[in-house]
């Protein structure tokens, strides 16, 4: 699809990309965080692929998908992050992908120490303390100043590389699940390297949505998700792993089915969802069509502008996302200040406005209320969040 220079705030253009979506009626979703929606053409692909393995079963998938399809979607896959085919393997979720990143790290000695911030995901959080039970380590816990700045967030890591230098290994998030915060981890992962410190990085929020190069951030390991922003289905995610540090990963508890020079052997070997891996072509197709991430970035930062200019001044309520546009996305969290229990006031929303958003907690700066727009999303449905926002502030 051929797009103009406007189209970020096209409705019209916008309203027809929706068409593509089945939606069940019901609330307004802005809680699209969670996973994305599959279009109708892969999810009746996908339907499809599932009827067609099931009546084919072992002979299609022995004869042909092992036989190279598989490594052809790890091509197209490996060309759409830019990067090398061998530095890739396909996993169920990007939990998966940095769990066996962190468990299979293998250059941690006891007493080493390694790093999470409040803003990790609790996977994250728990897969580095279980390094703490089994490795012998000690996990260092800091929190990110609020409000935050690229600077404060940088600063707060130099900060911590100093104070502990038996630190070896970060979990770094890209986007914060808890907030849509972007991490300025170009900064953050050069400033790791100057003190021997590696970076696992947590993507799953920023493919698709963020147009970045892992060569250039200076990351050798990440984890990602396809059924986000990518719009592919669930179960369907993978790990990143710079082929020139690959051994510093050990294969996944003495995973044989692969060389130890091949980056599969770094995941669980199992059988996966073919069926979906299966629609990977064609949802690498669609999301280049729609303009990939810098187009889809673009139209959910837009939404979230509209919101957020409306209620940032509201008082009784504080958008925690900062406005720098170095340090969000369309992920963005507010809460309303008079109010102790934020579920309380999604509980309105969903009842009183048809509005469906989540809370988030963990955070220093306690709970939240989470609004990630999706690309079904309209301005009109932003002016109902607006209106609620602004109503319910005046009896919170």
């Amino acid at each position: 699809m051929q797009r103009n220079a406007d189209s970020t705030r096209d409705e019209l253009h916008w309203q027809a990309i929706a068409q593509r979506y089945d939606l069940e009626p019901g609330p307004i979703n802005l809680e699209n965080g969670y996973f994305g929606r599959m279009s109708s053409a892969v999810l009746d692909q996908y339907q499809n692929n599932v009827a067609f393995i099931n009546r084919s079963n072992s002979i299609y998938v022995r004869q042909h998908y092992e036989q190279g399809e598989n490594v052809e979607v790890r091509d197209q896959l490996a060309h759409l992050l830019d990067a090398d085919p061998e530095a890739i393997a396909l996993t169920r979720c990007a939990s998966d992908a940095l769990q066996s990143l962190i468990r299979n790290y293998n250059r941690l000695q006891p007493g080493d120490q390694v790093l999470i911030s409040d803003l990790e995901y609790d996977t994250v959080k728990g897969a580095m303390r279980w390094l703490a039970r089994h490795r012998g380590v000690e996990v260092v816990e800091i929190a990110h100043a609020h409000p935050a700045s690229v600077d404060s967030l940088v600063q707060t890591y130099r900060d911590a590389f100093a104070r502990y230098p038996r630190l070896k290994l970060l979990a770094l998030t890209y986007v914060t699940h808890r907030t849509g915060l972007v991490m300025p981890v170009e900064a953050i992962a050069t400033a790791a390297r100057e003190h021997g410190v590696d970076v696992i990085l947590d993507g799953a929020h920023a493919l698709g949505q963020i147009e970045f190069n892992l060569a250039q951030l200076g990351i050798a390991f990440a984890g990602f998700n396809l059924h986000k922003w990518i719009g592919a289905p669930l179960t369907l995610g993978f790990i990143y792993i710079d082929p020139r540090r690959l051994a510093d990963i050990d294969p996944d508890m003495g995973e044989f089915h692969y060389p130890t020079t091949d980056v599969r052997a770094r995941t669980p070997y199992s059988t996966p969802n073919i069926p979906a891996l299966m629609t990977l072509p064609l949802v690498f197709e669609e999301h280049r069509a729609l303009g990939g991430a810098k187009a889809k970035g673009a139209r959910l930062n837009y939404l979230r502008d509209l919101w957020v200019r409306e209620v940032r001044p509201l008082p009784g309520v504080e958008v925690l996302t900062p406005d720098d546009p170095r340090l969000y996305c369309g992920i963005t969290a507010f809460k309303f200040t008079g109010q102790v229990d934020q579920q309380v006031m999604v509980d309105r929303l969903l009842n009183e406005y048809n509005l469906f958003t989540t809370t988030r907690t963990g955070a220093a700066f306690g709970s939240c209320i989470r609004v990630t727009p999706g690309f079904v999303t309209s301005a009109t449905d932003i002016g109902v969040l607006v209106k609620a926002i602004t109503e319910l502030s005046r009896c919170s």
